[in-house]
């Protein structure tokens, strides 16, 4: 920056902005917490080392990194982003869980709507011991034929609950 107002990080550290401060067109003096945050969880001559080991075109990206990841480190000292990113993955296994399950049961809905007809010269695998007069037959795209389920696996259908945790129970639709 040069002759004007330095940037935040020579505000921040007190010293004289030079022309060619390799902070000044990451951290604009009128968005100092930018540069505090960094500067607190990395410190500044860990960053300025960083950039200048990057070519120029890389640097905004690096610098954006390094602010998303001081804020999550603020946050969660621990952890950092890979908490943040541990939590998103779980909520998304979580929301595929549930996909899974109301697909299901619209699958169970749509199977006592319409029975299932058997076409012709399909076979029925009936070697499953004290389940043959029980099971519900589900089409199976992958060979043209059908596949016998227990009942019992299908309970979920009518439970809106989805288990998460063994000691916590939520809500499928909240």
């Amino acid at each position: 920056m040069g002759g004007s107002s330095p940037c935040a990080s020579c505000k921040l550290l007190r010293r004289r902005c030079a022309k060619d401060c390799i902070f000044a067109p990451y951290f604009p003096s009128d968005d100092p917490h930018k540069f505090a945050i960094v500067h607190k969880v990395f410190g500044a001559s860990n960053v300025s080392k960083m950039l200048q080991e990057l070519p120029v075109q890389q640097r905004a990206d690096a610098v954006s990194s390094l602010v998303y990841e001081a804020n999550a480190r603020v946050r969660d000292p621990v952890y950092g982003c890979v908490g943040a990113i541990s939590y998103l993955q779980n909520q998304v296994s979580q929301l595929q869980m549930q996909l899974a399950v109301a697909q299901a049961e619209i699958l169970c809905i749509q199977m006592q709507q319409e029975p299932a007809t058997l076409p012709p010269n399909t076979l029925i695998d009936h070697h499953h011991d004290d389940q043959d007069d029980k099971s519900l037959l589900f089409p199976n795209t992958t060979n043209n034929s059908f596949t016998a389920i227990n009942p019992q696996y299908l309970s979920f259908a009518s439970s809106s609950n989805v288990i998460q945790d063994p000691l916590k129970r939520e809500s499928l639709w909240t």
